[in-house]
């Protein structure tokens, strides 16, 4: 059954205040803020029909509505329109373009980064590089219950590996931020490698009373900071916790303990989704090997000759597929008017 113009404008209203909110869409939120020149009745009524047809699900009795992936689809596929960017946005990816165009490795991690960045989401670069050493970027400590901690390490490469550990100590979330903040301020642009006994030493003195932690710390450090010739920059990794569809620490957990596996990456990007110019974006349950609260858009480029590969994008169903579709299509103008 097809859609009319009055239900599509509503599907398309419920999806952009969902992206923003997180929030179960009300009929009188739509009446309010989308101007439809309907009544929140005539809407509700027709939330009701859009429900039964498998675009929108109630997730509470009395609650407002959310898409379904079914909603999702018809939203990316025929009912999104265009983000207009913001001029410094558009000035950030003119100067990443013009000033490393020419410096392939350089070009694509820094540009992975400011997408990750203007978008909040984790991105992926696939490209080629020549095999080094990871050198350390940052480190994160998360607290997974009162004895154990997830050490999360992401490479200046981009790449983000985590391994869990027990205490005999009880270190609150708060701690461990500050400890994370001391050991990223030290260790950044260090090999693994490179860490002496006075290097530990200092490091045990600056966290002070928790100090027994670092040999473990440096023991797990050396297992995850391992060389390898993957050709990929990831950026961005830990920015699914800004999403209260991953305050669920099973989930975020999952979602790191993915990114680590080359093979699930390389099925990310591959699995078949739906194709709009040239991306390819994999809404939810199209992702069921992966994990089905995520979604992946995913772009094909040709910076040269010598350069080509994808930039992928990973967030919750519910991101801004808008945003990031504009995004990749003002870059891919960029990119052209340089060849």
């Amino acid at each position: 059954m097809d859609l009319t113009d009055r239900q599509m404008n509503i599907l398309k209203a419920i999806v952009k205040d969902y992206v923003e909110t997180a929030e179960a869409v009300g009929s009188r939120t739509i009446s309010k803020k989308y101007k439809l020149g309907i009544s929140a009745a005539t809407i509700r009524n027709e939330m009701s029909d859009l429900e039964d047809m498998g675009y929108l699900i109630q997730p509470h009795t009395s609650a407002g509505r959310i898409p379904t992936q079914k909603g999702y689809e018809l939203y990316v596929g025929s009912l999104m329109s265009d983000h207009e960017l913001e001029d410094y946005e558009k000035e950030i990816l003119q100067k990443c373009i013009r000033s490393d165009f020419e410096k392939s490795d350089n070009f694509i991690s820094e540009l992975s980064k400011i997408l990750s960045s203007m978008t909040n989401y984790t991105t992926i670069a696939v490209y080629d590089r020549g095999v080094e050493a990871h050198k350390i970027r940052y480190i994160q400590l998360v607290s997974l219950s009162l004895n154990k901690i997830l050490l999360i390490v992401v490479s200046e490469e981009g790449e983000i590996k985590s391994r869990e550990f027990e205490t005999t100590i009880e270190l609150p979330q708060a701690k461990l931020n500050i400890i994370s903040t001391r050991l990223s301020n030290k260790l950044e642009g260090m090999r693994i490698g490179d860490l002496d006994e006075d290097m530990i030493s200092y490091i045990k003195y600056e966290i002070g009373e928790y100090s027994e932690i670092v040999d473990d710390l440096v023991y797990l450090l050396n297992n995850v900071m391992s060389t390898d010739g993957y050709k990929m920059s990831m950026t961005g990794a830990t920015n699914i916790f800004n999403y209260p569809e991953f305050n669920d620490m099973v989930k975020a957990r999952s979602f790191l303990n993915m990114l680590e596996e080359k093979e699930n990456i390389a099925k990310m990007i591959k699995t078949k989704g739906i194709q709009k110019d040239n991306l390819n974006i994999v809404i939810g349950e199209n992702s069921d090997d992966i994990n089905t609260d995520l979604s992946i858009i995913t772009a094909t480029y040709n910076v040269s000759d010598n350069l080509h590969g994808k930039i992928s994008f990973i967030g919750p169903t519910r991101m801004d597929y808008s945003k990031v579709y504009s995004i990749l299509n003002y870059m891919s103008l960029l990119l052209d008017d340089k060849k």
